[in-house]
């Protein structure tokens, strides 16, 4: 499944099984700490695996995504084997 943006996404948290949520964290109305949340508020979704895509690499940027909630991040660009290997170890 996927959202043009955060609030987009968020019609998807309707109860069906998701394995993980991929998220950037530049996105219009919603931006991805916002998704990220906001999906830690559903009792449902709370311990869903969430990756954070960013081009920020600064360490503040990271610190906040964790507080969020996130599971991990990959700053891009990324070769798509980093964003697969990623992937794995969340969802282990």
């Amino acid at each position: 499944m996927v959202g043009i943006d955060g609030e987009d996404a968020l019609q998807f948290l309707d109860g069906r099984t998701i394995d993980i949520i991929i998220t950037d964290l530049h996105m219009p109305n919603l931006d991805g700490l916002g998704l990220i949340r906001k999906v830690r508020e559903i009792d449902a979704y709370k311990h869903i695996p969430i990756l954070f895509l960013t081009t920020e690499s600064q360490a503040a940027k990271k610190m906040e995504a964790k507080q969020a909630g996130a599971t991990g991040w990959i700053i891009k660009p990324f070769v798509p084997a980093k964003l697969l290997s990623a992937i794995s170890r969340v969802l282990r």
